[in-house]
């Protein structure tokens, strides 16, 4: 009997090593995308001056990122994975398109500074979320409050343009995210101690987007958030 208990123990381990190294993978492709993405664009002028000289395109393609990301989260158990796949590689390339800026407002030695920190970061976060025993359901739901307090704050600091508030925003937002990536990291390892044994290669597969994207979305903020406190102006 214990010999059996501890085969099903380490196939239970196998399973979920192999789901979470596939959400990461997954993480890293995206935000390699991103980033080759953002450079690229930041780097040729024609389609720079494309993307931000066209009135209002700027904007449809930041509603558009979010259509994405609403339609993954609802639609991912009835879509192909085929088809969420190519949904999250596309919303990839598009965050990095609307992100390209950052090359153009920071210094690179800023940026890549910025990304080493916000990495530390969030692998520190992220090791804790897996190794932890205490329960962060609470603490999501505390960090979901104060993501909605930071989006309506950003919101209306788009129009009084207030750099003091958006100073605060940001300490407060490297906070609310490095809680969420605990929190999400927490989560992506019960879903995957709880993925059915006959679990299919397809539910599988878009079990780890969902996951990838949710730990993709903690990081480009958090990264984002740093970059307002850390980042070095070209100004």
């Amino acid at each position: 009997m214990e010999a059996y208990t501890s085969v099903s123990q380490n196939a239970v381990q196998v399973k979920t090593n192999s789901f979470i190294r596939s959400v990461y993978n997954w993480m890293a492709i995206a935000l390699l995308l991103t980033g080759s993405t953002a450079y690229y664009v930041s780097h040729n002028e024609t389609v720079f001056q494309l993307i931000y000289g066209t009135p209002g395109l700027i904007m449809i393609l930041i509603f558009a990122e979010l259509g994405f990301v609403f339609f993954l989260s609802a639609r991912i158990q009835k879509i192909k994975a085929a088809t969420a796949t190519a949904l999250f590689t596309i919303y990839s390339i598009l965050n990095g398109i609307t992100l390209s800026y950052i090359f153009l407002r920071y210094t690179s030695t800023s940026i890549v500074s910025t990304f080493m920190i916000c990495s530390v970061t969030f692998l520190a976060c992220s090791v804790y979320g897996m190794i932890t025993k205490r329960d962060l359901t609470s603490l999501g739901g505390f960090m979901i409050m104060g993501l909605i307090g930071i989006i309506i704050a950003s919101v209306v600091n788009i129009f009084i343009q207030n750099s003091a508030m958006q100073m605060m925003i940001s300490y407060i937002g490297v906070v609310v995210f490095i809680g969420l990536t605990a929190y999400d990291t927490q989560k992506l390892k019960t879903m995957a101690v709880t993925l059915p044994d006959n679990a299919s290669g397809a539910m599988i597969r878009k079990g780890a987007l969902m996951g990838a994207l949710s730990l993709y979305l903690d990081f480009i903020n958090l990264f984002i958030m740093m970059l307002h406190i850390f980042g070095g102006s070209r100004d």
